[in-house]
């Protein structure tokens, strides 16, 4: 029998260094829904401004964002980069979301995760990190959000191929860690810290907290 990644190491050595991280930054689920899609492909201080916009407009309330025209929108948008394209997909999420639960995030939590997961990922323009970001972030429930720092780090410390696909890679944390949102919420942040500081395309590997499980080490 294989022996399970040391996971929890990670999360220990990652926690020591950099502390809580207290992700995802917003003051509503709804506002981190709409966070989940402005970050696709950008910076987080880009997508504060297209926030910032937003709120500003007022339009950080589903039904406003529904009944707004898509060129008033994109241009609140315009901060997080691809705003046409952002625009359209929020409007989808919103339109799904007002349908489904009548704009409530509390009617969300009632529903069975893994169904909510494949209806999100039946609206156009919302992937499995997207998906899985509003599932956790925005409506607490324990499912691990994958995204390519994770990738990085997990491959480069040889506990997955590079070839892992999202859910394979989703499926080893959730098999070898407890069932806890506010685990999987802490850890994702860290990874995210982790790839952003040290786990770069030239990594810097000398100073980062995770070096020694690196292999050969």
């Amino acid at each position: 029998m294989s022996r399970p990644p040391p996971l929890e190491a990670y999360f220990r050595a990652l926690r020591r260094h950099f502390g809580p991280q207290r992700w995802w930054p917003a003051e509503t689920p709804f506002e981190v829904m709409v966070g989940a899609v402005l970050t696709q492909n950008a910076a987080w201080t880009n997508v504060e401004k297209a926030i910032l916009n937003l709120k500003a407009a007022g339009l950080m309330d589903p039904r406003r964002i529904h009944e707004v025209d898509a060129a008033t929108l994109a241009w609140a948008l315009r901060p997080a980069g691809y705003f046409n394209v952002k625009a359209g997909r929020l409007k989808n999420l919103v339109a799904w979301f007002l349908e489904r639960a009548g704009g409530s995030v509390e009617r969300l939590k009632e529903t069975d995760p893994a169904r909510l997961r494949e209806e999100l990922l039946g609206i156009r323009g919302i992937g499995r990190e997207t998906a899985d970001s509003i599932l956790l972030y925005a409506l607490g429930f324990p499912t691990f959000v994958v995204d390519a720092y994770t990738h990085r780090i997990l491959s480069r410390h040889g506990l997955v191929p590079e070839e892992t696909d999202y859910e394979e890679m989703k499926e080893l944390f959730e098999k070898n860690l407890p069932r806890d949102a506010r685990l999987y919420n802490e850890f994702h942040a860290l990874l995210v810290a982790a790839g952003k500081e040290f786990c770069r395309p030239v990594p810097r590997c000398a100073p980062c907290p995770l070096r020694r499980f690196l292999p050969g080490k």
